[in-house]
C-alpha cells in the first residue's frame, strides 16, 4: 500500500509504499525495530505486526522471508493446504462400483472421486479391493475441485478430480497381505499417505 511517511513516524513528503506483516517473536520483533526500514506495525495490532517500507532499505530477500513467516502465522489451515508440497496417497477403488481394472484401456486421464486434502500435484495410488486387493496404477492428480453432485446407496461425491496414469504394477506385486505384514498397512477404506519405505518400493 502507499501512504505518507508520516503515517508510520518516517521522514519525507512523497508517498512510499510499504506492507505490515505479522510477527509472533516480540524479540525479534524490537531488534528488528531497531534497524532502518520496519516501523510499528501501520493501521495494525502494533504488538505484533510491523511494517516494511518497500524501498530497498530492506533487501528483497529479507522482505520474502517475512511475508513467508507472516503467512504460517496468519493462513488458516485449509489455506496452507492448497500450497503445501505434493504428497503421495493410497486411495481405494472398489471394483464392486466401477470397473477399475479397465479404466485405463482407452484413456491415460480419468475423473475420480476426490479425497480430503488430496491437491493438484500430489500421487495417488489406486489400491483395488476384493477380489483383487492390490495396488494396481500410480496417478498424478492433474484437476481438483471439479463440482459433481451424484449420491445412492453406496456412494456420495460432491467433488471429483482428475487424475493421470504413469505407472502399472501387477496384481501380484503389492497385495493387500505385502501391504499388511511388510509396511503396516491393515485397512484402505479412504485416502491416506504411504510410509517412505513402500513410497520407495513404488518407485
Amino acid at each position: 500500500m502507499n501512504v505518507t511517511p508520516d503515517k508510520i513516524g518516517a521522514m519525507g513528503c512523497d508517498e512510499i509504499d510499504i506492507i505490515d506483516v505479522k510477527i509472533d517473536d516480540l524479540m525479534l520483533r524490537d531488534i528488528l525495530l531497531q534497524q532502518e526500514g520496519y516501523y510499528p506495525g501501520y493501521h495494525m495490532n502494533k504488538g505484533n505486526w510491523i511494517t516494511i517500507v518497500l524501498d530497498g532499505t530492506v533487501v528483497f530477500d529479507e522482505v520474502c522471508r517475512m511475508i513467508d513467516a507472516s503467512y504460517e502465522i496468519t493462513a488458516s489451515a485449509k489455506k496452507k493446504q492448497k500450497f503445501r508440497q505434493p504428497k503421495e496417497w493410497i486411495i481405494p477403488a472398489n471394483p464392486k462400483y466401477y470397473d477399475i481394472e479397465h479404466a485405463f484401456d482407452n484413456t491415460d486421464e480419468i475423473d475420480w472421486k476426490q479425497g480430503a486434502g488430496i491437491i493438484k500435484g500430489d500421487t495417488v495410488f489406486m489400491y483395488v479391493g476384493s477380489p483383487v486387493s492390490a495396488i494396481l496404477y500410480k496417478c498424478k492428480v492433474t484437476e481438483v475441485d471439479i463440482p459433481c453432485d451424484y449420491e445412492d446407496k453406496n456412494l456420495k461425491i460432491t467433488a471429483l478430480m482428475k487424475i493421470k496414469l504413469q505407472k502399472r504394477y501387477k496384481p501380484d506385486k503389492f497385495t493387500f497381505d505385502r501391504l499388511k505384514s511388510e509396511y503396516g498397512i491393515y485397512a484402505v477404506r479412504g485416502p491416506r499417505g504411504i510410509p517412505n519405505s513402500l513410497s520407495a518400493a513404488l518407485k
